[in-house]
């Protein structure tokens, strides 16, 4: 008798243990299938996304804002406590680096630099040396104020891009900190969710509340600017109005270039930016999207369907992590036809 596979949901597999409330980031390691999550429920968990299983947790004294990886044993946390924390996976240990003065809202690990970046609410950005011993003093290289409160930060090489409230985005140079290379202001009209570099470090992409991404590029000279351009998405039309959603995540495929977005209406969309194609939009999740990260090789995506309270506290779904495999067809860029020259 012939067993019947099950096609998996079109979802994709959801985790097992998720958080127990909302799930403020999720990242694929780039050493293996490790996620890590970090929640609103005061804790960061380790799972094995292929296995389907959860390696470890830590709890923290509030809600936590970010997480990211160092290596594929340790990685870093930040949140509502104002701190900054290391954690080390294979002794479930974990040390404070240091802190701000308000809720730390972001944290990536520069590998060009060999240092920790971290954005807060308290108006600056600062940079840490991990290696040092622990404690503030010996950890803490660099304090840099920022014109609003740090809402989403993204590397690529040297370069590190800050969009804050007030929508001002500056442009960092991480081997001179003294000040930002670029200082820009967003080309959307609406309060910036996400910032991401393009993988080729380029340009970066950068989502509003409004239903809508920018695509920018560093260079200045007038033919690279001219490259840039915004489009509208996470919307619909219901009795002739248009409903627009927050774009809260832009995650780019490491293998292709092409990038997802993820929005308030439960859709995550995939898009060819050099091509200003939709490439595939898949089935709609219970809830926002919260979160997207590309396994390492681009064959996996991890899709956080979290309410995000943009219409107050009311009756939601259940807060759940979905692992689904990537088919070339959905993140490849469609080569262009051109007509054939009249014979």
């Amino acid at each position: 008798m012939t067993s019947v596979l099950q096609p998996p949901p079109p979802a994709g597999r959801e985790l097992s243990n998720p958080p127990s409330d909302g799930i403020s980031n999720l990242r694929f390691s780039n050493h293996s299938d490790h996620l890590l999550v970090s929640s609103w429920d005061k804790s960061v968990r380790l799972y094995d996304a292929s296995e389907n299983v959860l390696r470890g947790e830590f709890l923290h004294g509030g809600p936590v804002l970010d997480c990211c990886f160092h290596d594929d044993s340790s990685g870093f946390s930040a949140g509502a406590d104002n701190t900054v924390r290391r954690l080390v996976f294979s002794s479930n240990k974990e040390d404070i680096l240091g802190r701000h003065d308000a809720p730390v809202r972001c944290v990536e690990y520069s590998y060009a630099a060999g240092q920790l970046i971290t954005g807060s609410w308290d108006k600056t950005l600062k940079c840490w040396d991990p290696r040092g011993a622990s404690g503030q003093d010996r950890t803490l290289v660099g304090t840099y104020p920022q014109p609003e409160r740090v809402y989403s930060l993204s590397l690529v090489g040297n370069r590190l891009v800050v969009a804050t409230a007030g929508r001002h985005v500056n442009v960092y140079d991480l081997r001179n900190m003294s000040q930002p290379e670029q200082r820009r202001e967003s080309s959307l009209k609406y309060q910036t969710r996400c910032v991401r570099c393009y993988p080729n470090g380029t340009g970066y992409a950068l989502s509003s509340v409004e239903g809508r991404v920018a695509m920018e590029y560093f260079d200045l000279s007038e033919t690279s600017q001219a490259k840039k351009y915004a489009f509208k998405c996470h919307r619909k039309s219901e009795a002739g109005r248009d409903i627009v959603f927050p774009v809260n995540v832009i995650a780019f495929h490491p293998i292709y270039g092409t990038f997802a977005t993820g929005g308030c209406d439960g859709y995550v969309n995939v898009w060819d930016g050099n091509n200003k194609k939709r490439l595939y939009q898949y089935s709609k999740y219970p809830s926002s999207i919260a979160a997207l990260s590309f396994s390492r090789d681009g064959r996996l995506l991890a899709v956080a369907s979290s309410y995000t309270f943009e219409e107050g506290d009311k009756p939601h779904e259940p807060d759940a992590i979905y692992v689904r495999s990537v088919n070339e067809i959905e993140v490849k860029p469609k080569p262009k036809v051109y007509p054939n020259p009249p014979s």
